[in-house]
């Protein structure tokens, strides 16, 4: 990384450019520009907005993305390489517990759904209470309308007789 640092740095100094100017220019705040300049990859969390950074740098210093991109990733594999496989795995491991923790918690869009969910119990019960409401009346309606049948065939035998 130290090499892709001062190719830069080095092209920038050449056509006189500071890094104030570069900073302005492609919209990176200065301290990124150096910490690439002085290849302290450890300050970037993200490797692939690292890799845009370096991208958008050689671009603007005229130096031909393609090598440099070639030379950052080969600076990649070798680093990579070299972690011990017992760190790799425990990154596994941690990698995983911190994926089922995302899993339980989600977006509603993402989550599996629960068996009940207390709104459409909500919903539910009053849905069936407003049913049983209209039931009752409805009987008593019926109930109403046969007595009052019942009461009429009862004065019409009456005046028959």
């Amino acid at each position: 990384m130290n090499e892709i640092g001062d190719t830069l740095r080095l092209e920038r100094e050449k056509i006189g450019v500071s890094l104030e100017e570069v900073s302005k220019d492609l919209n990176i705040k200065e301290l990124i520009l150096k910490n690439i300049e002085d290849g302290k990859i450890g300050c970037f969390k993200d490797v692939f907005v690292l890799k845009e950074y370096i991208k958008n740098y050689a671009k603007y210093l005229g130096i031909p993305q393609d090598s440099i991109i070639n030379e950052f990733n080969e600076y990649l594999f070798e680093y990579t390489s070299r972690i011990p496989v017992d760190d790799i795995e425990k990154a596994i491991v941690e990698k995983e517990k911190k994926e089922n923790i995302e899993n339980n918690i989600s977006s509603p869009y993402t989550r599996k759904s629960k068996v009940f969910n207390k709104k459409v119990i909500i919903f539910t019960v009053i849905c069936s209470i407003i049913l049983l409401l209209v039931f009752i009346w409805s009987v008593r309606q019926i109930i109403v309308n046969n007595s009052n049948v019942a009461s009429r065939v009862t004065y019409i035998e009456g005046e028959n007789k």
